[in-house]
């Protein structure tokens, strides 16, 4: 039986096969039976490298926070993770001086208040997800939207449906001035709209 630790678009852990491409932590979210028994632990939500170093991990081993897995970095945004400031450090700093750059009102800023407002914007308390919308023409590459209950992800100007294991269809897009429901946090499409480039599962380019 697969641990529930594969996390969607919306920020949800799941018990499914696929594994994914990036790891992901939220703190210890586990028991001692390594049921999940919490959505997080605190709110630096972060995208990890696999492998680090060499160093191996037990899953949901104890004392030990618990790994979760992205299908690629634009599921990990859209879920509300940034880039680890540990192993994914040149990744971090790029995030971070793009969002200052954003955000032309402050000089500097701090990972826990780049967090506070991540969080404001991807969850509610009960680990709801926090939906936000724009128009469709206003949407950058590598952002995620909700269509009837499905998450699809907008790259080179197609709209391609989200699964565990990979972009499985594309669909008609919307038209420019139709509201949209977004999954993506809109702190992070704005740092898609000026440069930033995610990750996509190679099943997106096809």
């Amino acid at each position: 039986m697969p641990l529930q630790n594969r996390i969607d678009p919306w920020g949800n852990l799941v018990a499914v096969k696929a594994r994914g491409e990036f790891l992901g932590n939220r703190g210890i979210l586990h028991d001692n039976d390594k049921n999940i028994v919490k959505p997080w632990a605190h709110k630096n939500w972060v995208t990890c490298e696999l492998s680090f170093k060499g160093i191996k991990r037990k899953l949901f081993g104890q004392n030990s926070y618990s790994e979760l897995f992205f299908l690629d970095e634009a599921t990990a945004l859209a879920a509300g993770h940034r880039p680890c400031a540990h192993c994914r450090r040149q990744r971090y700093n790029e995030f971070k001086n793009l969002w200052l750059k954003c955000k032309t009102d402050l000089k500097s800023i701090s990972v826990s208040e780049i967090d506070k407002q991540l969080h404001a914007e991807r969850a509610a308390r009960g680990g709801v997800k926090v939906k936000h919308s724009c128009s469709f023409e206003k949407l950058p590459d590598g952002a995620f939207i909700e269509i009837g209950g499905e998450a699809f992800l907008f790259w080179k100007g197609k709209l391609k449906e989200w699964s565990f294991d990979g972009y499985v269809s594309s669909v008609s897009l919307p038209a420019k001035d139709e509201m949209v429901t977004l999954l993506t946090p809109p702190s992070i499409v704005e740092l898609l709209s000026n440069g930033f480039v995610p990750q996509v599962h190679e099943s997106a380019i096809s």
